[in-house]
């Protein structure tokens, strides 16, 4: 329509002409580009084709991969490691990276060129001496130059800087695993090489602490032969100064310490026997300066000749006894006796003068013992003080032996240790995965890509072009000056404020000339656009499609492993949905349907859907249950109505063991005490279906969803039902669902059941937003049709 509030310059006649707009409004490339949708499909599909041909024109890469493991920490084979380990981890880490590097060394890929002959491989610079110029001069009975060490040389330092770019060294992260890939033209090869070059990296790295033990070795036997002549020169001079100084003893003490403590232990020993034998003169003379009897004394008593002749004494003392009673004093018998006493006494006092002359030898001799084993001691004593002090160089002397005998000694050890490490491997780096032969190349990509990639380009390219011409066309065709049409002017939007319309004011009609080229373009005028309404949205939406199989499911038997604290709806013995899988088709199929229902349902808090099929009751029983168990396992809260009144089979399995529980309102029933609201430990409430006929059990369902509306605890309603043929009741109830759903089994014929569902359900076929294959049951042969829905 055209807005009459623009004024009209009737003074200005050149008004009616416009100028065309240069560029194009996002309307005028469509057109554009579906005009020619037939030539940018043929440059894609051209593009396609040349990516393809490129793709296939590119030499492809394999890629084998080896893995390492590179510990630092290294084994410990002897007590001193030739070099100290690391111990924190930054250390380990950087010990790990430079094996990591000592990969891809010259000396590494040097024994891999040798070993593999890269050389002589094209594919690394080589060449393999069969040139044309070496075949024809075979030919004619000649032979190629041999190639000088140079040229080997530069053929070599080729081999090298391929095959350099040949690897790649990847180390895992906060590991000691480092992966080697080996990428080459013939997967066999790149394997080989692989492998190669782990074997040649261990055998190098043995090798390199083989020459480190090995110089170490060499070092220190450089250094034993002078270290031996400084100890035996060492040693020598200590053993002639002793000699000189008459230092000689055991490895304890010398001997002339040893001499003077014998002799001092002798001199205390002579001192003790000289007082002994003082001591025993002294006692004799007293015995004898005294009256007491001098047969008393120890030395006496002790001698077996005293012992007899005072024995004889006591026999002649007592004969004279015995003859002075019997004869007279001057009886010649008893003057023999008494003579023969007083010898016997004689005898006796003889003996003990010779005890006393014993006792004053032994003293003289005691005391000349000690007088001189004193002369000895001071002797010893004035040669002991001259050996203390050159005792004092005689200990340096021995402190200079020893310090070179202990470093000779740790020297010929630590060679000996060295030279034993050069035949152990004490790294503990090793193979943990070898490289196999690859079955997918790594480059290029799979023809697929880069049939998109060029199908993708020649679209975007011949769409450019033909932009780019249409725009240069129109740039350069000369304006022709049309006279200017009356503008239409979209319809208010209905989000704006409202504005008060204004009254146009009639105007004189004036007759003016038209043009005919004006009168002509009149009818040209485009119509008025759809509204957004009528343009995006189609009176049906397309159902959506989901197809439940025996993959999606896990059977149990009834009451096998159930729960005692509620209801399980999967322990009721029916097929369930299997647990985790949050991304199967069928779950993102229900959840579309659910997301359909919300969108029909225009903002409501509860939408109700409605699951209805044609046969089996106990298919669409199950469907309608793992339906509200996939929702509850999104987080929905989910009542589930049995709408069956005739079969009633979600009702009897959960009313054998469940227990009504009131809802925020009070009790949540279909009607009766029997059909009140039961909980479950899946969360999902259940609401049995009510007695009685269809009316009155709708009428109950109907009355049960206001009711769980106003109590506001769920978020979705589901309806197992109500069953076909629907009845006055039921239609009543489907025309207060939102959406529907319909099961159909796939063991019966399923064009057979969605056109008796389609014509069934009406006017209400408009709630339709989804159709579930029920696939649990083995399917039969179908019937042909003329009309397929499925």
């Amino acid at each position: 329509m055209f807005d009459y509030n623009q004024p009209i310059d009737r003074a200005r006649p050149e008004a009616l002409q416009q100028k065309p707009e240069a560029g194009f409004t996002v309307l005028e490339l469509s057109h554009l580009l579906w005009r020619r949708k037939v030539a940018i499909a043929a440059a894609a599909l051209l593009g396609a084709t040349l990516a393809v041909a490129v793709g296939k024109s590119i030499t492809p890469r394999y890629t084998a991969t080896a893995q390492l493991y590179v510990d630092p920490r290294e084994l410990q084979l002897v007590d001193r490691e030739l070099t100290p380990r690391a111990q924190d981890v930054s250390g380990m880490s950087m010990v790990v990276e430079s094996q990591a590097r000592l990969i891809t060394s010259n000396s590494v890929l040097l024994q891999v060129i040798q070993q593999a002959g890269l050389d002589k491989d094209p594919e690394f610079g080589g060449s393999d001496g069969k040139s044309l110029m070496s075949s024809l001069l075979g030919l004619i009975g000649l032979q190629p130059r041999a190639p000088s060490a140079a040229d080997s040389r530069e053929v070599q330092l080729g081999a090298l800087e391929a095959l350099n770019k040949h690897i790649t060294i990847r180390k895992t992260e906060k590991s000691f695993i480092v992966d080697i890939e080996v990428w080459s033209t013939d997967p066999a090869k790149a394997a080989m090489l692989a492998n190669t070059l782990t074997n040649a990296y261990l055998t190098e790295s043995r090798n390199s602490q083989a020459s480190a033990a090995r110089r170490a070795t060499n070092d220190l036997s450089g250094r034993l032969k002078e270290l031996r002549d400084r100890l035996r020169n060492a040693e020598t001079t200590l053993a002639t100064y002793k000699a000189q100084n008459n230092f000689v003893g055991t490895q304890d003490a010398l001997i002339s310490d040893q001499q003077l403590s014998a002799s001092n232990q002798r001199l205390s020993a002579a001192r003790a026997a000289t007082m002994d034998a003082q001591a025993r003169l002294d006692q004799i003379e007293a015995s004898r300066r005294t009256a007491a009897d001098a047969g008393a004394i120890p030395e006496a008593l002790q001698s077996p000749t005293i012992a007899n002749l005072r024995a004889q004494y006591a026999d002649a003392r007592k004969k004279y006894a015995e003859q002075a009673g019997e004869l007279g004093p001057r009886h010649p018998a008893l003057r023999q006796t008494e003579k023969q006493v007083e010898d016997l006494k004689r005898t006796i006092n003889e003996e003990i003068d010779r005890f006393a002359q014993s006792a004053k030898n032994d003293l003289t001799r005691a005391r000349d013992y000690e007088a001189s084993l004193n002369r000895a001691l001071e002797a010893q004593k004035r040669q002991s003080v001259q050996l203390s002090q050159a005792a004092v160089r005689l200990r340096e002397l021995e402190r200079e032996a020893d310090a070179s005998r202990d470093v000779y000694q740790s020297f010929l050890k630590r060679s000996r240790e060295t030279e034993e490490q050069e035949t152990l491997n004490t790294s503990a780096a090793r193979v943990i995965g070898e490289a196999t032969v690859p079955q997918r190349r790594s480059f290029p990509p799979g023809m697929t890509l880069f049939a998109m990639i060029g199908f993708i380009f020649g679209a975007i390219a011949a769409s450019g072009w033909f932009v780019a011409a249409e725009f240069l066309l129109a740039g350069a065709a000369a304006p022709v000056p049309t006279p200017a049409r009356p503008q239409r002017t979209p319809a208010p939007d209905t989000a704006r404020a409202p504005q008060v319309a204004r009254t146009p004011e009639p105007a004189p009609p004036q007759p003016v000339p038209q043009a005919p080229e004006v009168a002509h373009a009149l009818p040209e005028l485009a119509a008025p656009p759809l509204q957004p309404a009528m343009a995006e949205k189609p009176l049906i939406e397309k159902p959506l499609i989901a197809r439940f199989q025996e993959a999606d499911v896990i059977h149990t038997l009834g009451a096998i492993l159930a729960s005692g604290g509620g209801v399980d709806v999967t322990r009721l013995g029916w097929p369930t949905l299997r647990p985790g899988f949050p991304l199967t088709s069928l779950l993102n199929a229900w959840r579309d349907m659910r997301a359909a229902a919300v969108r029909r349902a225009g903002g409501k808090a509860m939408p109700v859907i409605a699951l209805v099929g044609a046969g089996e009751t106990t298919g669409r029983s199950v469907t309608a249950l793992n339906f509200a168990l996939a929702a509850a396992r999104d987080g929905v809260r989910v009542l589930m109505i049995d709408a069956d009144h005739l079969a009633h089979s979600l009702s009897n399995k959960v009313n054998r063991n469940g227990k009504s529980e009131p809802s925020r309102l009070g009790w949540l029933s279909n009607g009766s005490k029997a059909a009140r609201e039961i909980k479950t430990v899946n969360g999902i409430s259940v609401l049995p279906a009510a007695e009685g006929d269809a009316g009155k059990a709708a009428e109950a369902i109907r009355k049960a969803i206001a009711q769980a509306r106003s109590a506001g605890g769920y978020d979705l309603v589901i309806l197992d039902g109500p069953v076909t043929p629907l009845t006055a009741g039921s239609r009543k109830l489907l025309d207060d669902t939102d959406a529907l759903v319909a099961v159909l089994p796939t063991s019966l014929d399923i064009n057979d059941g969605l056109e008796e569902i389609l014509s069934t359900l009406g006017r209400a076929e408009r709630k339709l937003v989804g159709v579930v294959l029920d696939e649990l049951t083995p399917a039969t042969q179908a019937r042909q049709r003329g009309r397929q829905y499925a």
